[in-house]
């Protein structure tokens, strides 16, 4: 059976945010986590861009014996595997995305600017950040105590590499729209409307896409996290229909 890649978003570790989603997984195709690689060090690369993401996927994938694979992507890993998929295509047996942080598209560039992240001091530029990710009117719950993980000590920084790289880097609309497989794009209805009118726009470009909306789930309270037994359904159909 093909295997599949779990890309996480930037906020929690990939083992952390996919466990209720790999333990519905546990009797599927061979399943792993990647981490981003910009936390491949204590400290973002000062040369960190998509493309270092793009390399440490094609080469982890590699590394694990996955000639092809299914690539599933929340958040900036949905970022980077709607990337990926556009510069490998004959590598991604199906494509599924939750949120992505962006479609690469000049709608969604000109979103983004428009809440000026990059600004102001770090503090209050994490709390834009994760404000952002609802519709005007949905209330977060409250930030958790701090923690002595390691991992998520690097997250500030993280966050702060990772706006300038989505804004710089272009993808190939063409490339997209000829990929083969099968795809799978989910939104929250809590969540900012960007990821609504993303997943329009993803659903003219991608070939044979299909759109869920979750209408009880936002950014922060990513389905394969509050509802993984409906997600596990979702992503092991697509899979076997790109596989059959």
């Amino acid at each position: 059976m093909t295997a599949a890649i779990l890309l996480p978003g930037i906020m929690i570790p990939a083992h952390v945010a996919y466990a209720p989603l790999m333990a519905e997984l546990a009797h599927s195709s061979p399943v792993v986590t990647k981490e981003l690689e910009v936390y491949a060090r204590d400290q973002p690369p000062q040369d960190y861009g998509l493309d270092l993401e793009i390399d440490g996927l094609d080469r982890f994938a590699t590394e694990q014996g996955f000639d092809r694979f299914h690539l599933y992507g929340q958040s900036f890993g949905g970022a980077v595997a709607l990337a990926y998929t556009a510069r490998h295509p004959d590598r991604v047996a199906s494509l599924a995305l939750n949120e992505p942080a962006t479609d690469f598209s000049d709608a969604d560039r000109a979103a983004i600017a428009a809440q000026q992240l990059s600004d102001g001091p770090e503090d209050q530029r994490m709390r834009r950040f994760v404000q952002q990710f609802v519709r005007p009117g949905v209330e977060l719950p409250p930030p958790p105590p701090p923690s002595d993980d390691p991992e998520m000590a690097k997250r500030p920084a993280g966050v702060a590499a990772t706006i300038p790289v989505v804004d710089a880097y272009r993808v190939d609309d063409d490339a997209l729209r000829r990929y083969p497989g099968p795809s799978y794009v989910g939104y929250g209805a809590l969540s900012n409307e960007r990821w609504e009118a993303m997943a329009e726009r993803l659903s003219h470009v991608l070939a044979d896409c299909a759109v869920v909306r979750y209408e009880d789930r936002h950014h922060a309270d990513a389905p394969h996290q509050a509802e993984p037994q409906r997600v596990a359904a979702i992503l092991t159909s697509l899979w076997k229909r790109a596989d059959g």
